[in-house]
């Protein structure tokens, strides 16, 4: 073995060998698809550490080791680097591609975008390390690797707007109360802009500064909007049309509230707050029409006339007594049946709560106190008035404090 074969092989050796005791195993597609989520997040890790340490120390040192070494002497260098490193590297790329090629899952977005962001911001010293004829393999393949991890990460994005809007879970909130997609989702956006960097380079492939950026607002737009068409869909499965109210009320509030405090109001801006706070009264709007117009309409004057009944059961004002009596009766039984079930009922946001049980009380408070100021002489003066007028205005106000508690809070998968 000449001298130049030896350096070449105890380099190489060495090379190898710091990249084992770095954590370095080569791994088929099949083992990787096998991998639980958390050991691979934690090879990818590993991974990413390991190749910036490879580049940026090993690599260059050897690099620089081959010029000195082989100063002066008729020799090619880069050959010489090429056949001590190849081995080491291709290994090292052969992990990063089979990652790329293997997973598509949603889960694992963020790992190819941290694999990305590395061999973006490796690319210069790439060039750099890997010139010439006889490092070309070696750093076509880093390049290539950087594009299939673009791809996949974009691949990823696409597939994770289309999840979203078909996810199937049948999951019933049977309080209302917000989704567990919506959580995941939102969770899931304020977690991209961990990243937000990366995707704007990923995106200046095909796009210019600007327009990186309003691709990025046009990925995380998709996905809030795919969550609100799914979340529709999922308000159909409730039969009482007032919880489906409240059910949206409540997830699209959790969206507003989570986009406001989080970097991505300033992707998706303030209109799209506005619009979507609007959304979410139109559904507290829509929950006082469904919820409260059948128990007010008790408390309306029309139809409280006392056509047909004897004078002792009419009112100065022509109203007969067993209209009115019929009238709480049916209050009654309607408030409490509201009361029963609208207490399991859920609004998690304390101020959201606060205002939706203000509203009902600016409605229905008045409207039965100036019933009672009306009609209550009529039941006060016959017999067991109590067992018509059973609530004052105050006793109904701490009721109304009962309602949206939760207080069977449940899930029913069907």
């Amino acid at each position: 073995m000449d001298f130049i074969s030896f350096i070449r092989d105890a380099r190489g050796s060495a090379l190898e060998l710091s990249l084992r005791k770095l954590g370095i195993e080569k791994l088929s597609k099949d083992d990787i698809q096998r991998m639980q989520l958390v050991a691979l997040r934690v090879n990818i890790e590993t991974w990413t550490q390991i190749m910036q340490i490879t580049v940026k120390i090993l690599l260059a040192g050897e690099r620089k080791n081959c010029d000195q070494i082989f100063d002066g002497v008729i020799f090619n260098k880069d050959q010489c680097f090429a056949e001590l490193a190849g081995s080491s590297v291709m290994a090292l790329l052969s992990f990063g591609d089979t990652v790329a090629k293997s997973i598509r899952s949603h889960d694992n977005l963020f790992a190819l975008l941290q694999m990305y962001g590395v061999m973006h911001e490796l690319q210069s010293e790439v060039e750099v390390i890997f010139q010439g004829k006889f490092c070309s393999e070696m750093r076509e393949a880093a390049l290539n690797l950087t594009k299939s991890l673009a791809q996949a990460a974009q691949e990823t994005l696409v597939d994770l707007e289309k999840a979203v809007e078909k996810n199937s879970s049948k999951t019933i909130m049977q309080n209302g109360g917000v989704h567990p997609i919506a959580i995941e989702v939102i969770n899931y956006v304020k977690s991209l802009f961990d990243y937000q960097s990366t995707m704007e380079i990923l995106f200046q492939q095909s796009e210019t500064g600007s327009g990186a950026e309003s691709h990025l607002a046009g990925v995380i737009m998709k996905i809030m909007q795919n969550l609100q068409s799914n979340l529709n869909e999922k308000s159909k499965q409730y039969k009482d049309p007032a919880l489906s109210h409240i059910f949206l009320m409540n997830n699209l509030h959790c969206m507003v509230l989570s986009i406001r405090r989080s970097q991505a109001k300033d992707i998706l801006g303030d209109d799209w707050i506005q619009r979507h706070r609007k959304i979410v009264q139109q559904n507290a709007n829509q929950y006082k029409r469904v919820a409260w117009a059948s128990i007010l309409q008790t408390l309306s004057v029309r139809g409280t006339g006392g056509t047909g009944s004897s004078p002792s059961d009419v009112s100065s004002t022509g109203v007969s007594r067993s209209m009115i009596k019929e009238r709480f009766k049916s209050f009654n039984m309607q408030f409490e049946e509201l009361h029963a079930k609208q207490s399991q009922w859920t609004v998690p946001d304390q101020e959201l709560r606060d205002n939706l049980r203000l509203a009902i009380a600016e409605v229905l408070l008045p409207a039965y106190r100036s019933f009672i100021n009306r009609f209550g002489s009529l039941i006060q003066r016959g017999k067991n008035p109590h067992k018509y007028i059973k609530h004052s205005p105050e006793a109904l106000d701490q009721l109304l404090g009962q309602f949206f508690q939760g207080q069977q809070v449940g899930e029913q998968k069907q």
